[in-house]
């Protein structure tokens, strides 16, 4: 069973997140920011990992600490659920349309946290949600999940659907890279017989 528990605690947020790989992208997701939510149960249903996110954060003050920690906690669980990574696919490449938008997702699966992010959003919200919360979230997944991830819009100029096109192709490309490939015969997708550095 390739599933984790995270449970986080601070000042700021309380956050539990579960996860199943291979799971059908069942989700139950209650952030209390209502954009981050949409993009989460996105994330779970076309990367086909179940997900479940509660999180209760400061959002009196703004949404950065519970959207930058549910990122924390989200690829601690992925870490956590891949194990030691044997026979996992490892890397993934796509393109995204979402309308006028197009976003290039590449993941490695390495264990050597990377992000490289480049996207412009026209508009620095997206209802009340900060555009740029949307590379933290990023940001946070890639280093605890220990990926290496480069998202970059090609063009757009709507700010939702470049958004949704960030996170609907990490989904896709997640979907691809934690697959078990039947020809790795569990070994681990490395000439060094190790991934994580």
């Amino acid at each position: 069973m390739r599933t984790a528990t995270i449970k986080r605690k601070t000042k700021e947020t309380d956050i539990e997140v579960a996860i199943d790989l291979d799971g059908t992208g069942a989700s139950d997701v209650a952030t209390g920011i209502g954009f981050f939510d949409h993009m989460l149960d996105l994330l779970a249903r076309h990367s086909r990992i179940d997900l479940t996110v509660k999180a209760v954060g400061d959002l009196h003050i703004d949404f950065h600490h519970t959207t930058e920690d549910v990122g924390i906690a989200l690829g601690q669980a992925v870490k956590q659920a891949l194990g030691d990574m044997a026979g996992i696919t490892r890397y993934a490449s796509l393109h995204m349309p979402m309308d006028e938008t197009l976003t290039r997702v590449a993941i490695d699966i390495s264990g050597r946290p990377f992000l490289v992010f480049k996207a412009d959003f026209p508009r620095d919200k997206i209802g009340e949600f900060d555009t740029e919360l949307v590379r933290e979230w990023f940001n946070a997944f890639a280093i605890n999940a220990g990926v290496t991830l480069h998202v970059e819009t090609l063009y757009g100029d709507n700010s939702h659907h470049i958004a949704e096109s960030c996170f609907k192709g990490l989904a896709r490309a997640l979907r691809a890279a934690v697959a078990i490939d039947p020809r790795n015969a569990g070994e681990v997708p490395s000439t060094k017989g190790r991934l994580g550095g």
